[in-house]
């Protein structure tokens, strides 16, 4: 297989390959020896960026958060591959304790948790999971600047930030000396397309690099879900019910045919979709196993023509 090009991720300084290993499913849909697999495949395969966050996955029962962190940290002493990967983390959605603020004392704690966990020195990249309109943002953006300056933390960034609040931290960053947030993480797929206009204009003229999540809608843009009786096939499919009443099925038969012109999976096409957008570096995609993993790692190397994005994009709009 031809290695991926290497891309460069905004103004972070840091460099990735074009498809980043969603963490969500560790210690979740994943166990131990299932994730330990996926992420010697991964790496095997040309991958060189994990992404996690300190509420997963807070939500699975007997969980209480942390559990993917601890994970990927095992994986990474047990394997020795801790200089072969980056490290994307996140702080602001772990219930209780002020773990949905993002005040200072929150940040550096939780910072401090989530390198414990992972058996680290250093965090590649530290987003703020959601903003908290509570927190004034040069609270916020000084307490990411105190990481970076212990060397806790390389670069920062913003998950589900609306363009107004990225354009305010931007102005704080650069009248204060403050560090910037240089990527995005931003929901983005052919059903969800909110990330289109004035958020994708500020990443391109600003440099910022963009990571997209949910990048094949939960499992729908693998054609897994045809009808609302494959709802029940996945934890997941209580999830899709609205994308049937959307262009959810416009959107997979034009999938269909790129599919049939190509010989490429519908995972493969969705996520060669997104690095085909302006502004995008790396979808953000989950295997819980080294099949589906695979498949997702098609990506990297297939190119999509004009008119195929076009008609992808006609589809969804």
């Amino acid at each position: 297989m031809t290695p991926a090009p290497i891309r460069r991720l905004g103004s972070s300084g840091l460099s990735i390959a074009p498809l980043v290993l969603g963490g969500n499913v560790f210690g979740w849909t994943a166990d131990r020896a299932a994730s330990f697999a996926v992420l010697d495949a991964f790496v095997a395969g040309g991958g060189t960026m994990i992404d996690t966050a300190d509420v997963y996955s807070a939500w699975a029962p007997g969980n209480r958060g942390g559990e993917s962190e601890t994970i990927v940290g095992e994986w990474l002493r047990t394997s020795g591959k801790r200089d072969r990967v980056l490290i994307a983390t996140k702080v602001g959605l772990l219930p209780g304790d002020g773990g949905e603020k993002l005040e200072p004392a929150r940040i550096a704690a939780a910072c401090d948790a989530s390198l414990r966990r992972l058996g680290t020195d250093r965090i590649d990249l530290y987003f703020a999971h959601r903003d908290d309109p509570h927190t004034p943002l040069a609270d916020t953006l000084g307490a990411f600047g105190r990481l970076v300056k212990a060397g806790k933390v390389r670069a920062i960034g913003a998950s589900n930030y609306d363009v107004a609040r990225l354009r305010e931290a931007r102005a704080l960053s650069d009248a204060h000396g403050l560090p910037r947030f240089d990527v995005l993480q931003p929901e983005y797929n052919l059903v969800s397309r909110g990330f289109e206009d004035a958020e994708r204009d500020f990443c391109v003229a600003g440099d910022v690099g963009v990571v997209t999540y949910s990048s094949i809608a939960a499992g729908f843009l693998t054609g897994k879900y045809r009808t609302r009786d494959d709802l029940e096939r996945s934890v997941r499919g209580g999830r899709m019910g609205k994308v049937f009443d959307g262009k959810g099925p416009a959107v997979l038969a034009a999938m269909d045919d790129v599919a049939d012109a190509t010989g490429a999976t519908l995972a493969q096409i969705a996520l060669a979709w997104l690095l085909a957008k302006p502004g995008v570096t790396a979808p953000i995609a989950s295997a819980t196993g080294t099949g589906q993993l695979d498949d997702l790692l098609g990506a990297m190397t297939l190119t999509l023509g004009a008119d195929q994005v076009a008609a992808l994009d006609a589809s969804g709009a």
